[in-house]
């Protein structure tokens, strides 16, 4: 039984006192406090906070909310969407398109006269990543 007297000697030696003890040892819980720690975090999230909120989508220095676009602007960021051209981060729509070419994987011929005429050239991911 020499392990039971170890335990009861390890209980001795660990003894818990309780909070509400005369002697004053113990953990106690600490009282929470009625007013909120950060008082400007709730006032952010309130109606007409003068707190500015930087915008989600800006592109090239203004708010890119626009989601409507022309039938070109729609070709091209169909062309930049498809991986079967390359990667296009990093490099100009016409880039790719003539690397495309260059490696023969067949792009839209309607891509490449698009990006002849007044269009621009930044693919869709230039400037966001």
């Amino acid at each position: 039984m020499a392990s039971g007297s170890k335990a009861e000697n390890m209980k001795g030696f660990y003894r818990q006192r309780k909070s509400n003890s005369s002697i004053g040892g113990g953990i106690s819980k600490k009282k929470k406090s009625r007013s909120p720690a950060h008082p400007k975090a709730a006032a952010a999230a309130s109606f007409g906070s003068d707190v500015t909120q930087p915008t989600a989508l800006i592109s090239h220095g203004s708010p890119d909310l626009k989601d409507d676009y022309d039938e070109q602007e729609e070709l091209l960021r169909k062309f930049d969407m498809n991986l079967a051209y390359g990667p296009c981060i990093g490099m100009t729509r016409l880039a790719r398109l003539e690397r495309a070419c260059s490696l023969g994987l067949n792009p839209p011929k309607e891509v490449e006269s698009l990006l002849n005429g007044k269009v621009r050239s930044e693919c869709l991911w230039d400037g966001r990543i």
